[in-house]
């Protein structure tokens, strides 16, 4: 559905699920192609199209990063605690950072760390800080605060302050969310478009059109690409791929677009051969949990 008509209730769960695979899949696809430039890429691979591993983490075909793993804890906070619970998300972030993950970012090592020193759920505010480690993980907020505004910016903003408390991280952040609901509830690309264009008025520098090319971990770079491949492809799997053969931080440029696509095209439109790559008992959790978020708060009806 493209228009203005509201799904039902099979469709909604639908597009719920596939924002966490279509964000996973990303991950895993963009991965292999992290911190390399678009040019290096057509030289080794052509144009990527499927899930081959390798990559600076030697990472097996279907692998997922920090972008999901980071997305799976904030899932499961939730749906343990069965409401909004910061502690939850922080506690989870923290069991997964003493698992060894096979990558973190430093700021969000830094937050998590803080929080198992001193307990904080909120890292100082820091210049610093507009990277993308929190608009990466956005997926289960947006799932759980679908309906209500007011909620989504608070819980935006509390889960990115964990580890990101910068303005340019958080507008990222709650937009991000907003496209997401929209996507969910059916809603053109033209209305998805005009949300974009609001971020871009009162931020001049996610301006995204003309793309300036850089899909960095900045989190203005980071939310460029997105939008600029978002808009610009026909489906699917036109636009994860070609976020992720933008290179740079690729994982999580194309899981963020995954999310977002997800939302938008459903679950019928992730290519198959991909979810056949990872791993079945993460593609089985992130569905149930997609599932419990969206009607955690609505257990007998959606929004």
């Amino acid at each position: 559905m493209s228009g203005g008509l509201r799904p039902d209730r099979d469709e909604l769960l639908d597009r719920s699920r596939a924002v966490l695979l279509g964000g996973a899949c990303g991950d895993a696809l963009g991965a292999p192609l992290e911190f390399m430039t678009p040019g290096e890429i057509a030289a080794r691979y052509g144009r990527l199209t499927d899930m081959v591993g390798g990559g600076w983490l030697r990472l097996k075909p279907g692998q997922i990063t920090d972008d999901t793993e980071m997305t799976l804890c904030v899932a499961r906070g939730l749906t343990t605690a069965g409401c909004w619970d910061l502690r939850a998300i922080a506690d989870e972030f923290a069991r997964w950072l003493k698992s060894k993950p096979v990558d973190v970012g430093d700021t969000c090592r830094r937050g998590i760390r803080n929080y198992l020193l001193k307990g904080e759920l909120e890292s100082p505010p820091n210049q610093w800080d507009a990277g993308n480690g929190a608009l990466m993980r956005m997926g289960p907020v947006a799932l759980f605060t679908l309906g209500d505004d007011n909620l989504m910016e608070r819980c935006t903003v509390a889960q990115a302050h964990i580890t990101h408390n910068h303005p340019l991280s958080d507008a990222a952040c709650i937009t991000y969310a907003r496209m997401v609901h929209l996507a969910l509830l059916g809603r053109s690309k033209a209305t998805l478009r005009r949300e974009a264009d609001r971020l871009v008025e009162q931020f001049p520098t996610f301006r995204f059109d003309p793309y300036s090319g850089m899909a960095t971990g900045y989190v203005v770079d980071t939310l460029q690409t997105v939008l600029h491949h978002f808009f610009r492809s026909p489906s699917f799997e036109e636009c994860i791929v070609n976020t992720a053969n933008q290179g740079g931080d690729a994982d999580t440029t194309a899981a963020i677009a995954g999310g977002l696509a997800g939302a938008y095209y459903g679950r019928e439109q992730i290519p198959r051969r991909w979810l056949k790559k990872m791993e079945r008992r993460c593609v089985e959790e992130l569905e149930d949990l997609a599932v419990r978020l969206v009607t955690l708060r609505h257990p007998t009806h959606l929004p």
